[in-house]
């Protein structure tokens, strides 16, 4: 296990890095930069003013001078400077990343939860009208766009019936207390997460339904039943422990999905997340930025990879002495 980690590790390492420099290669290669998006907000600038703004900015260099300028900050721990913003890019993505990791988190379990429990009770009667149901809910919520989606919530759950918060993360003016505080939080959540969870519910009750059906026909399943255990002990702990290991699996590999999904749900509902300040920064060209939240986007993809597949050695003993 311990070598199998180590080794991931570095795999991790150099993926990353060639992520980074294919992502500062190809926004380089986009025409335009933030000197442009300055020129056009002001109106205009002299040829003399634009060269002294891109000579301010590092920008007259050849590219491969930037890219080596970029990588050495960059192990240091320095992502560059915020050209729109006047501040670290750092310290932008770490304020911003806390409402961006609770809605991806918070939607992925609700998902995993309410998915595996739904293609678990349409496998025990896959001919029933429950099964059929779900099938119908799945494919629907699996062929609906997330930002369509987003919006009828908004306009249904906040405005028509307000129920839930319209825009942002805490009430104003907040809770005093500490409990208030992370109570209105939650409360703020909920449509965004519920609406967020919605396609990747579709999802896992299709997997996990199918891996149900595999491992229910099984023979220590009828084993099992032969000894007389109760039913719900055949099926949570022997079958669906079993039939889990695909769940794993797809929660790693759609955390992407979850943190682009949750862009374009931030946008829709204002939270202070990853979103908006990806889309100001595209609009502004502020390619530091940008940079900042691709490579935080490769990182959280790679570690989940890695934590995934340590789960599944975990689960599965088949692969544990494997590398």
């Amino acid at each position: 296990m311990a070598e199998s980690l180590l080794r991931r590790l570095l795999y991790g390492f150099l993926l990353l890095f060639t992520v980074v420099i294919l992502n500062f290669l190809l926004l380089q290669a986009a025409p335009g930069d933030v000197v442009d998006a300055i020129v056009a907000d002001t109106g205009g600038a002299s040829e003399e003013v634009v060269a002294r703004i891109r000579a301010e900015y590092g920008l007259d260099q050849p590219v491969y001078q930037q890219l080596l300028s970029y990588l050495q900050k960059m192990l240091a721990g320095d992502l560059g400077y915020s050209f729109h913003y006047d501040r670290p890019v750092l310290s932008l993505i770490v304020n911003h990343l806390p409402a961006t990791i609770m809605l991806s988190l918070s939607a992925i379990i609700i998902a995993v939860i309410v998915g595996t429990l739904l293609g678990t009770v349409s496998a025990l009667n896959p001919k029933g009208i429950v099964s059929h149901i779900v099938t119908v809910l799945s494919l629907l919520g699996y062929a609906t766009p997330v930002f369509w989606l987003g919006m009828m919530a908004l306009i249904l759950f906040a405005y028509e019936f307000p129920i839930f918060p319209v825009f942002g993360l805490r009430s104003v003016p907040a809770p005093e207390t500490l409990p208030g505080q992370v109570i209105d939080i939650i409360y703020h959540m909920i449509l965004p997460s519920l609406t967020l969870s919605i396609l990747f519910i579709a999802s896992y009750s299709r997997i996990s339904r199918a891996a149900m059906l595999d491992v229910m026909g099984s023979d220590y399943i009828r084993t099992a039943r032969a000894k007389g255990l109760p039913e719900w002990v055949v099926v949570f702990k022997h079958g669906l422990k079993n039939a889990g290991l695909p769940i794993v699996t797809i929660a790693g590999l759609q955390l992407s999905h979850a943190f682009s999904g949750a862009v374009l749900v931030e946008t829709i509902f204002s939270l202070p997340g990853i979103g908006p300040l990806l889309l100001e920064s595209v609009t502004g060209r502020d390619y530091p930025v940008m940079l900042g939240i691709l490579q935080g986007s490769a990182l959280m993809v790679i570690a989940a990879n890695i934590i995934t597949d340590m789960i599944y050695r975990v689960l599965d003993p088949r692969i544990r002495g494997t590398v």
